[in-house]
């Protein structure tokens, strides 16, 4: 399944009421290729779904043409599905009515993208970690797909399981170092009784390295930590 979102342009207009200045709301992109892309909602309705006239297109048969509306109430927004087939959910719930949303919101549209609601550009994540999470760093993941994109560059071929479980795990604690008998488990799953050898790992863990390479010469992703484990280098793109 291919999934596009197309930007209304004229939502990235800065502007208030009276001329004040206002703190704007974005939504961030956590699936697909333009992962980590960023919406700012800056206007009193935003419209999601697959019609040339909503202001996030996704070009995919599970979305109807007008799926979901964001709304501003007060200093928010609520969301609003708009008697979708497939259904719209915040949180792992289904919205019925109208529901009011809350900082760190997730909300996913039938099944072809998940957004998250940032209260305001000033909350944006600074630190490395937490922008991986949101799919700000150089390297993006679609766990759905099993793609993996480095600077907007898919890799091809696609990685081995191995190395993709490698970079989930790191990718999905890149506030951190993971540790070896971490990595047994989550790679080797079941296989921590049979042992797996440091060498196996560094050897993984090179492969894993030189495939990011190939895609962005020159800077190192994966971190060897001495004595501890490893992380995801993965600064903001």
């Amino acid at each position: 399944m291919r999934l596009y979102l197309r930007p209304c342009w004229d939502c990235f207009v800065s502007g208030g009421r009276g001329g004040a200045e206002r703190e704007t709301p974005v939504l961030i992109v956590l699936s697909g290729k333009v992962n980590g892309t960023r919406f700012p909602l800056d206007r009193e309705e935003f419209m999601i779904g697959r019609g040339p006239d909503c202001a996030i297109v996704i070009a995919d048969r599970q979305v109807s043409r007008h799926h979901v509306r964001l709304r501003r109430a007060g200093d928010g927004y609520v969301v609003e599905d708009l008697g979708s087939k497939n259904g719209t959910h915040v949180n792992g719930a289904r919205v019925a009515g109208t529901l009011a949303l809350q900082d760190g919101d997730v909300i996913q549209v039938a099944l072809a993208a998940k957004l998250t609601y940032v209260a305001s550009e000033a909350t944006l994540p600074l630190s490395l970690g937490e922008a991986s999470e949101l799919g700000l760093g150089r390297v993006r993941m679609d766990p759905g797909a099993h793609r993996v994109w480095v600077t907007e560059k898919e890799l091809e071929p696609p990685l081995s399981p191995p190395q993709y479980r490698l970079l989930e795990l790191l990718y999905q604690n890149s506030s951190r170092v993971v540790s070896r008998e971490e990595i047994v488990g989550y790679v080797w799953a079941g296989a921590e009784g049979e042992g797996v050898s440091e060498q196996a790992i560094d050897a993984l863990a090179r492969r894993l390295r030189e495939r990011l390479a190939e895609a962005d010469p020159g800077r190192d992703y994966l971190v060897t930590v001495r004595g501890h484990g490893f992380r995801l280098h993965n600064p903001v793109a």
